[in-house]
């Protein structure tokens, strides 16, 4: 079994998720949809701290990124989709034809999960009522449909955005465009490409695909990652692609940062050479997103990169140990810290108000030097006009110091 040093494995891994190459390169939509394809899907959340998670990972990887690429790419070009892996995210439409099988699964899940959660008998004719009224008017909100709300807790869902939601996650329908962040309605075979809708792949195809391409993109994983990766496999189906696969792949291990146990990983054979010449990442500071796809296997960053993160917004306010919204900072190929900061655009300004160091990490005048110029580059795109900076907010003290 080969052995990986812990730095060419953070940087086969920074690599294959677009951070190698130089941030200030000039984009484009082509570029933009080369890289969304490159990353396998892009993470879509409401929270708007800064930016919107799925507008600040493509920044990360080029400040060029303009936000009417992406809506033309979704809602006139057509390339990409909106549903679901892990979580809400934008899919190139050419996956499509492998969703089905996720929208098979979800069927038979979601029906029972929801009809109980609604207690309403009814649910099936809520359904065919909002396929019809979308087949026939055309494109819908969830507001363009009258009823009571039901009492039912944080959900808070009347019965046709339920079953708006089940259509969608169920492949029926799909997101034909945004107004602010509500999502419009339509049938999926008006918004997804012809050549798209029609494709069909059988289950071997499917899982073949979803396992070489989560290989693609990770890199080298194990196998718990590799299922993991889109969501859309059991680990029953990873192994008898892996047993099936043998041939094909090289098995390795890769040095953790802390000097844990390492996992065993795969790699693919014909991505062997890669380990001979992965590109260093530029060393200039990057702030990421909480929900970049660089840390959203929370055990793969601890094992890479030596981080521990986790998001602090449904933890108490007394109990968090850094914020409501904390981002993670890499400088080239290591994650040095974490920063509490905030646009607040009723004051036009970029709030920050600390920065944490990790361990190990120096506290010098070139590292802070190279922060602020990260938050410059933030400012501009939170569209606000300043940084302001509260006092000793530098390499703060750690909550457990």
């Amino acid at each position: 079994m080969r052995m990986i040093s812990n730095a060419d494995a953070r940087r086969l891994f920074i690599s294959r998720q677009g951070l190698c190459r130089d941030p200030g390169r000039m984009l484009g939509k082509d570029g933009l949809a080369d890289a969304i394809t490159g990353l396998g899907y892009v993470q879509v959340d409401s929270i708007q701290v800064v930016e919107r998670a799925h507008h600040h990972i493509l920044f990360s990887r080029s400040q060029t990124y303009r936000k009417s690429h992406l809506s033309a790419l979704i809602e006139k070009d057509r390339l990409l989709f909106e549903n679901w892996t892990h979580d809400a995210s934008i899919i190139p439409s050419a996956f499509f034809p492998y969703w089905r099988h996720r929208f098979e699964k979800q069927k038979a899940r979601l029906r029972e999960r929801w009809r109980g959660h609604f207690n309403n008998e009814g649910f099936d004719r809520d359904i065919d009522a909002v396929r019809e009224r979308v087949a026939v008017k055309g494109p819908a909100m969830a507001r363009d449909f009258e009823g009571d709300k039901p009492n039912t807790g944080w959900w808070d869902w009347h019965p046709a955005k339920a079953a708006l939601e089940y259509l969608w996650q169920t492949g029926e329908l799909a997101i034909t465009r945004r107004e602010g962040f509500q999502k419009v309605y339509d049938l999926s075979e008006r918004v997804i490409p012809a050549e798209h809708w029609t494709r069909r792949v059988d289950h071997d195809e499917f899982v073949d695909w979803a396992c070489r391409d989560a290989l693609k993109r990770l890199g080298m994983a194990s196998r718990g990652e590799i299922a993991a990766f889109w969501d859309l496999l059991s680990p029953a189906d990873v192994e008898e692609w892996i047993r099936a696969h043998k041939s094909e792949l090289i098995p390795v291990k890769a040095e953790t940062m802390a000097g844990g146990r390492p996992a065993p990983s795969f790699i693919l054979a014909e991505h062997e050479n890669v380990l001979d010449s992965i590109p260093e990442p530029p060393s200039r500071v990057r702030i990421l997103s909480p929900f970049d796809p660089l840390l959203r296997n929370r055990n793969r960053t601890e094992r890479l990169f030596g981080f521990f993160y986790r998001i602090e917004i449904f933890v108490p306010e007394a109990k968090r140990r850094y914020g409501y919204y904390v981002f993670p900072v890499m400088r080239g190929d290591r994650i040095v810290g974490r920063i509490d900061m905030k646009a607040n655009r009723d004051q036009d300004v970029l709030a920050v108000r600390a920065f944490w160091k990790e361990p190990g990490v120096r506290a010098s005048n070139a590292l802070r030097n190279d922060i602020e110029a990260e938050l410059e580059r933030m400012r501009r795109f939170s569209g606000v006009s300043q940084v302001s900076f509260e006092p000793g907010w530098f390499c703060a003290d750690h909550p457990d110091d």
